[in-house]
C-alpha cells in the first residue's frame, strides 16, 4: 500500500483504542485477514466508531487496494444512504455486534482476533485511498477521493514540521471518520512508526492519563482541557500539543500555555487537500495564525478583483494552494478537483497573510467574511474579540442582511452576568468601530459538528436568513 504500513511499529503496544491494546504483528495479521474478504471490491465502507475494529478494518481494505468509505457512526437514515449509495461501497465493515441500522450493502463484521500472512503488491500512488464524504454549500455530501500518494505525502509533510518520529506516542480521541483523526490521527502513526493511544472519547482525564507525546484536539477538547487545570497540568511532559478543524480562540491558546508550558500548534488543512499549513515545532507559534506552508505547498491570496491580494497581514483574500497532497477530485465525478486554469485549487477560505509569510484564516468566504457598509470584514476576528472579554465563554459571528448596511455583524454569545451594550462597547474599544457586533444574541450553547465547528447556517436560520 505504497509502505503506508512501512513505519509500522513491532511493539506490544503499538495501537491502543478505548483501553483495547493491539500489536504491530497482531494489526498487520488482522488487517491482512480483512484483505482477503474485501479484495476485488470496488469500494468499501467502514462504520467509523473510536474502536479497534475500525483501524483494522481501514488498513486491511487500503492493504487490498481497496478505497475506503469512512461512515460517520452518528450519521443519520438518509446521510448513511447517501454515503452508502454514491460511494458504491459493496461492504460495510464493522465491530462484532454493532452492525449499522439496515444497511445496504451487505454488513461484514471485523473480527480482530482473525490472522493472515498473504503478501500483495504495493499498489500505484494514484490509486484511490479514501473516499471521504465532506458537505459543501449546495447538495448533498461529495466523496472526495485522496490517493495513497497524496496520503504518503500530506503525512511526511507533517513528519518534517513537527519533528515527528518512531519515538513519540501519538494521543487522541477523534473521530475516525475525518482527516484529523483518520489520517493524521491513525495512519500517520502507522507510516512513522510511533505509537497511537486512543482515548475513545477526548475526555481531559484520558488525556492526562496517556502518558503521550504528542497530542492532537480540536478547539473544544483543549478549551475543557484547560477547565481542568489537573488534567491540564499534566500534560507538561508531553512534547506537542496541536490543534486543527476550527479556529483555536486566542484565550484557549494563552491559558495552555499557562497550565502546561505548551504553545500549541495550530494548521490548516480540508478535506480536498489534507493538511497544507502549519506552525513548526522548531518554530514560533502566533495566537490567531497557522503558521507557513508546508514542504511542497504553495498558497496564494485572490481578491475579489481576481487579482493577488497584498501579503500586509491585513488584506484578505481567497486562498488558495497548490501541492502533492491534493486530493484526486471527487468520486463519480468526471475529473479531478475544480482548479483555477493556471492550476490552483480555490479553498473557498478566506485568508490573510503576513510580510514573513505567516497565514492567518478569517474563515469561510460564505459565512466568515462580512460585507457591511462598505467594509470587509472577518468574523473570526470579532470572535477573537469577544473571547477577550471574561465574561464570554463561546462566541459566534456571522452577517445577516440588511437593507442599509448589506449585512450586519450579529453575534451569538454564551456568556453570563453581561449585557448586549457592554459586549459591543468592549468590541468597538478593541476593533476599528465599523467591526462591533449591532446584535447580539445570549444562548445556552453553540451548535457545533464531531470536529467543534460551529454550524453558522443553523445560526442563520435562527435570523431568518440563510448563509
Amino acid at each position: 500500500m505504497l509502505s503506508l504500513l512501512n513505519g509500522l511499529p513491532d511493539r506490544a503496544d503499538a495501537v491502543s483504542v478505548a483501553g483495547r491494546v493491539m500489536s504491530g504483528e497482531a494489526l498487520l495479521g488482522a488487517a491482512s485477514a480483512v484483505a482477503d474478504e474485501v479484495a476485488g471490491a470496488a469500494a468499501v465502507a467502514v462504520h467509523a466508531e473510536p474502536a479497534l475494529e475500525t483501524v483494522v478494518g481501514v488498513v486491511g481494505a487500503l492493504l487490498a487496494g481497496v478505497p475506503v468509505v469512512p461512515v460517520p457512526p452518528d450519521a443519520g437514515v438518509d446521510e448513511r444512504a447517501h454515503i452508502l449509495r454514491d460511494s458504491g461501497a459493496e461492504l460495510l465493515l464493522h465491530r462484532i455486534g454493532t452492525a449499522p441500522p439496515a444497511a445496504t450493502p451487505p454488513a461484514l463484521p471485523v473480527d480482530a482476533t482473525r490472522r493472515s500472512a498473504t503478501s500483495r503488491p504495493d499498489v500505484t500512488p494514484d490509486h484511490p485511498g479514501l473516499i471521504m464524504y465532506t458537505s459543501g454549500t449546495t447538495g448533498p455530501p461529495k466523496g472526495v477521493v485522496v490517493a495513497h500518494g497524496a496520503l504518503a505525502a500530506g503525512i511526511d509533510a507533517l513528519v518534517d514540521a513537527w519533528a515527528w518520529t518512531p519515538d513519540d506516542i501519538l494521543v487522541h480521541g477523534l473521530p475516525l471518520f475525518h482527516v484529523h483523526g483518520l489520517v493524521l490521527g491513525v495512519l500517520g502513526p502507522l507510516r512513522v512508526g510511533g505509537r497511537l493511544r486512543h482515548t475513545g472519547r477526548p475526555r481531559p482525564e484520558a488525556y492526562a492519563a496517556a502518558g503521550g507525546t504528542l497530542y492532537f484536539g480540536v478547539p473544544t477538547v483543549w478549551s475543557r482541557v484547560c477547565a481542568a487545570p489537573a488534567a491540564a497540568r499534566a500534560l507538561t511532559r508531553a512534547r506537542l500539543l496541536v490543534s486543527g478543524s476550527a479556529a483555536l480562540p486566542a484565550p484557549v491558546f494563552d491559558r495552555l500555555r499557562a497550565l502546561t508550558g505548551h504553545q500549541p500548534i495550530e494548521r490548516y488543512g480540508m478535506t480536498e487537500t489534507l493538511i497544507t499549513v502549519s506552525s513548526r515545532a522548531d518554530g514560533a507559534r502566533r495566537p490567531g495564525h497557522v503558521g507557513l506552508p508546508l514542504a511542497g505547498v504553495s498558497t496564494r491570496l485572490v481578491g475579489e478583483d481576481g487579482g493577488p491580494a497584498a501579503r500586509d497581514g491585513g488584506s484578505v483574500g481567497e486562498l488558495q494552494v497548490r501541492g502533492p497532497m491534493l486530493a484526486s477530485g471527487y468520486w463519480g465525478r468526471a475529473g479531478g478537483l475544480p482548479m483555477t486554469a493556471d492550476g490552483w485549487f480555490a479553498t473557498g477560505d478566506v485568508a490573510t497573510i503576513g510580510p514573513d509569510g505567516w497565514h492567518r484564516i478569517v474563515g469561510r468566504a460564505s459565512t466568515d467574511l462580512i460585507k457591511s457598509g462598505g467594509y470587509r470584514i472577518g468574523a473570526g476576528e470579532v470572535e477573537d474579540a469577544l473571547l477577550a472579554h471574561p465574561a464570554v465563554a463561546e462566541a459566534a459571528v456571522i452577517g445577516v442582511p440588511d437593507t442599509d448596511l448589506g449585512e450586519v455583524v450579529t453575534a451569538f454569545v454564551v456568556a453570563e452576568r453581561v449585557a448586549e451594550r457592554e459586549l459591543i462597547d468592549f468590541v468597538a474599544a478593541r476593533l476599528s468601530t465599523h467591526k462591533r457586533p449591532r446584535r447580539i444574541h445570549f444562548v445556552p450553547s453553540l451548535p457545533r459538528n464531531a470536529m467543534g465547528k460551529v454550524q453558522k447556517k443553523s445560526l442563520a436560520d435562527r435570523t431568518g436568513t440563510a448563509t
